[in-house]
């Protein structure tokens, strides 16, 4: 049988410091049991996001040992960037990816947040599947306020008193939200405008708690110095929490036709991470309009190539 693996994706609050980056991702790589398997910086976000596998005990220890490195590294009260933040380390998802339940990573996740409120006296609060009370499943209301709010956020006792660790924020580090729950993809909109005010209205009109799609959650964010020589982009910046029901291309089009409410074009999108292949294979299916290529025909990943193959190379191992 297979061996067990867990996905982890963890958000670190630094993305122009190429070093700093270099030396966080090294706690994934050469380790036995873990697989790092991308590390994307955004210089406007500054944010550095990793995703790796492995196996849970190996996986476990090797997130660990990147909070040591990144606290050490990371001063929060130096930080700026376009992305909402709330810690050095700021986000520290468990994903079940082979052979594995949410319970076995929810089981993980908790054993980091105890290793991370103890060991670094960082406040821990569980989210997703993994959270203690209603309030604290969405990511969003546990950031709000951001570092800069969270030392007043943490006096309220009754509602926001951290899962693992002290009751009070670390002075350089902050606070950190882990958890279990399922594939996320991060993806997204830039558009042919610097006005961040229609950003934020797309977002508002795509996002789940506006209204819009169930499950978007979307911000606008400013990029500047842009690679295609422009001052500034707008971004309309999503997680999509459950692509089986709010598909990539949905998400895309839906953008695209509340931008031409203002006139406004899209440059591009980008995917931030890596996404599990059904997620493109939706894509391929719906944009090419391939008739014979989707599940009511055929076993799509069965049309792909490279299946065969990484089936080849599991049976030979």
């Amino acid at each position: 049988m297979a061996k067990k693996l867990l996905e982890t994706v963890p958000n670190y609050s630094e993305g122009r410091d190429m070093e700093k980056v270099a030396k966080i991702a090294a706690c994934f790589k050469n380790r036995k049991g873990v697989r790092l398997l991308d590390c994307q910086t955004d210089v406007n976000h500054n944010r550095c996001v990793i995703t790796a596998v492995g196996e849970p005990e190996a996986l476990r220890d090797a997130v660990i040992d990147s909070f040591e490195v990144a606290v050490k590294l990371i001063d929060m009260t130096k930080h700026e960037g376009q992305h909402p933040r709330m810690g050095a380390v700021d986000v520290v998802p468990f994903i079940p990816c082979r052979n594995t339940t949410v319970a076995e990573a929810d089981a993980i996740a908790k054993e980091v947040g105890k290793a991370v409120g103890e060991k670094l006296g960082i406040p821990v609060f569980l989210y997703e599947d993994s959270a203690s009370a209603p309030h604290r499943t969405n990511l969003a209301k546990i950031r709000k306020g951001q570092f800069e709010g969270m030392a007043e956020k943490l006096q309220d006792k009754e509602l926001w008193t951290p899962d693992f660790g002290p009751d009070h924020i670390h002075p350089t580090a902050g606070v950190v939200a882990i958890g279990a729950r399922m594939p996320l993809i991060a993806y997204n909109v830039n558009l042919d405008t610097d006005n961040m005010e229609i950003a934020n209205n797309i977002a508002d009109a795509v996002k789940n708690i506006r209204g819009g799609y169930h499950f978007i959650k979307a911000i606008g964010v400013e990029l500047k110095d842009h690679y295609s020589g422009r001052d500034t982009v707008a971004q309309v910046s999503m997680n999509l929490v459950n692509f089986e029901k709010t598909a990539i291309y949905r998400a895309f089009e839906a953008v695209k036709m509340e931008a031409r409410r203002y006139g406004v074009n899209v440059l591009e999108s980008e995917i931030v991470g890596v996404v599990p292949m059904q997620s493109l294979i939706d894509c391929a299916e719906y944009y090419l309009q391939a008739c014979m290529f989707g599940p009511m025909k055929f076993d799509a990943k069965k049309q792909i190539m490279e299946n065969w193959l990484l089936e080849d190379e599991e049976e030979e191992a």
